[in-house]
């Protein structure tokens, strides 16, 4: 992997992805890299700011809405994009969402961390509120101290690689287009090709969750009203790879 190619996804809640954009723009790098931000049908006037805020930080917008009639969400629009480019590039794809808060080491150092593991196929920083303390979606965690592990549960877009060797080795035109979400399957997938999956709890991120599916505030208050909206809506089940 020769450099790295950073994507965030983004659908409004513009204050938490002002945050998000802000903080990894003012990543420290040793090697090269690209900043693509992806407006799935933000609302004009929010659609405005992030152009402002491309002009000033220096990323690359790309507006959905240009390229696709497909209404919101369009993450597996967004991965088949960003998965060709980083392959053309020779680079380790890494996703960035937009209610994630990075520090300024953290995307070189995961960058350093998957290169040095050939058997990698996602990476992850481990998520916390702004209290330092573990949370969703890495609740499974909270009791590993702060060593690093490969583990076989499911590994969120949060703030994740995908190796180059990954990406080169899975097309994502074979994931499931009836879905919106796919970090649970190509967690399976990867580990299904041989490679491991690793979590690192030295790299924590702010995770403000909810931006994007606020139905799973549930989780921690009312299982019941979160199992509803899981289950009715089928967003996120993690399904065998095979069926897609």
């Amino acid at each position: 992997m020769k450099k790295i190619h950073i994507i965030t996804p983004v659908k409004d809640s513009i204050e938490l992805t002002l945050q998000t954009l802000e903080a990894v723009t003012s990543s420290r790098f040793t090697i090269p890299y690209t900043y693509t931000v992806y407006n799935d049908y933000s609302t004009p006037e929010n659609t405005k700011i992030l152009k402002e805020a491309s002009e000033r930080l220096g990323f690359t917008l790309v507006n959905l809405e240009d390229i696709t009639d497909h209404p919101s969400p369009n993450y597996l629009l967004v991965l088949q994009i960003a998965q060709e480019k980083a392959i053309e590039e020779e680079a380790a794809l890494c996703i960035v969402e937009s209610d994630v808060t990075v520090k300024p080491d953290t995307l070189q150092t995961l960058f350093d961390e998957t290169l040095q593991r050939p058997d990698c196929g996602m990476s992850a920083a481990i998520t916390t509120d702004a209290e330092g303390i573990i949370n969703y979606p890495y609740l499974y965690a909270q009791e590993g101290g702060n060593s690093d592990f490969s583990t076989e549960e499911c590994l969120s877009f949060c703030c994740t690689i995908l190796s180059l060797p990954f990406l080169q080795k899975y097309s994502f035109n074979q994931l499931n287009p009836a879905k919106d979400w796919h970090d649970a399957v190509l967690t399976k997938v990867s580990l299904k090709l041989a490679f491991r999956n690793y979590l690192f709890p030295h790299l924590p991120v702010l995770h403000s969750p909810h931006g994007s599916r606020p139905w799973r505030k549930f989780k921690e208050k009312n299982l019941f009203k979160y199992y509803l909206y899981k289950f009715t809506g089928r967003r996120h089940k993690m399904v065998d790879p095979s069926s897609n």
